[in-house]
């Protein structure tokens, strides 16, 4: 197999030797100087069939230039009240680092929202999230732990999912969508804590859809899954949300400032890297209001088929029920 795999990657480089501007340009904004990883991390997500991977790859690369995404860390929101309402109801956050120094994010899908701002804005968001994981925080992490660190890990909180979830399938299935067909393999696993019953119902039908290296990166654990997590970083760097069993609150804030929130570290560093790179364009002028609006790729069938078994298994708890308890439901993925 690793003759195998160094062949592919061979051919992969091969055909990338080929690229003209602006495809030469966009690329290295993707690979950040480790072009060999980028083309592995594509390869993974083709089960290492170079054309399709080749494929794939410039279909994001031309996906970038037709929606200006190498430019979006440049593109704040505005005004930060709106920003401030964005982190409120799709909630994200920094935690530190694991042991082996990836970056750690908690995501609140159950309490997210995704009510206060147009689809666009959310969208937008998401985008600078991942650009920034990928230009500043991998790049810092690497420097920190004196090794290339190229993907990070997920705890992903299930608390306050509600059958109405329902309703933001679309919106949570679009940002999937720009994740695995553009920002493929970054998370190395997706940790599930405070799942309640109605998560299992949905995974017991969803898992043998997904592919066999899809499964190996979610592990589902036990209420807020705090000794797990320890295994794989310290107390410091768990989401608030783990660190006392049963709690499952994602507004615990007793350590400091809550993860999600605008006036976090993590997220005002993130916002006034966005405002700076916005003075520093060529041009003088105020910074412009209003969201971008980006395609987005159409989702792959398996993904297709995801979305439709979620929204199959939620209508039958709905129908059951007939009364909007706080049941739950989730969607698997993210920056």
């Amino acid at each position: 197999m690793a003759a195998a795999s160094e062949e592919a990657i061979k051919q992969f480089s091969a055909l990338m030797e080929l690229l003209e501007e602006p495809l030469k340009t966009t690329f290295q904004h993707v690979h950040q100087g480790y072009a060999r990883g980028t083309l592995v991390r594509f390869l993974k997500a083709r089960e290492w069939n170079v054309p399709k991977a080749h494929k794939m790859l410039m279909d994001c690369l031309n996906w970038r230039i037709q929606n200006g995404i190498d430019s979006v860390l440049a593109k704040p929101i505005v005004p930060s009240d709106l920003y401030r309402a964005i982190r409120d109801t799709l909630l994200v956050g920094l935690t530190g680092y694991s042991k082996q120094g990836q970056p750690v994010y908690a995501f609140g899908v159950g309490l997210s929202t995704l009510d206060k701002a147009s689809v666009h804005y959310y969208v937008q968001s998401h985008i600078q999230m991942n650009e920034y994981r990928d230009r500043v925080v991998l790049p810092k992490a690497s420097k920190k732990f004196g090794k290339q660190i190229n993907t990070c890990l997920k705890v992903m909180d299930m608390t306050g999912l509600k059958l109405s979830a329902l309703n933001q399938i679309k919106m949570l299935s679009t940002i999937t969508a720009i994740d695995d067909l553009n920002y493929p393999e970054k998370t190395e696993t997706y940790f599930i804590v405070n799942a309640p019953y109605v998560f299992s119902a949905c995974w017991k039908v969803v898992k043998p859809l997904l592919q066999e290296r899809t499964k190996k990166k979610i592990k589902v654990l036990y209420g807020s899954g705090r000794d797990e997590l320890l295994k794989v970083m310290d107390y410091e760097t768990l989401p608030n949300f783990c660190k006392r069993e049963g709690s499952g609150s994602s507004n615990d804030s007793s350590d400091g400032v809550d993860c999600y929130s605008y006036d976090h570290p993590f997220h005002q560093e993130l916002y006034n890297y966005i405002k700076q790179q916005a003075l520093n364009e060529d041009f003088i002028g105020p910074i412009k209001q209003g969201s971008m609006h980006v395609d987005v790729p159409t989702p792959d069938l398996e993904e297709a088929k995801i979305v439709e078994t979620i929204e199959s298994e939620l209508h039958k708890f709905r129908g059951a029920n007939g009364l909007s308890h706080s049941f739950n439901r989730i969607k698997i993925e993210g920056p």
